[in-house]
């Protein structure tokens, strides 16, 4: 299976239906793949790497404050 497009993107972390989502600063919206020490920045301003895993998922390899 081929893998997805590498994306470094900035917005506010949200939850969003029991899961994690960052709603970006263009106005899009990303569902986050990522374990549960990041709900830690809910509510913040984060920095998330990670890789396109679908239509709108987000695969995350790192979420740090911004």
């Amino acid at each position: 299976m081929p893998q997805g497009t590498r994306h470094v993107l900035t917005g506010l972390l949200l939850e969003h239906r029991g899961g994690l989502v960052l709603n970006v600063e263009d106005g899009g919206t990303w569902r986050l793949d990522v374990g549960r020490s990041a709900r830690r920045l809910l509510g913040e301003r984060v920095r998330v790497e990670g890789m396109r895993d679908g239509f709108d998922l987000l695969a995350v390899k790192r979420i740090d404050r911004a």
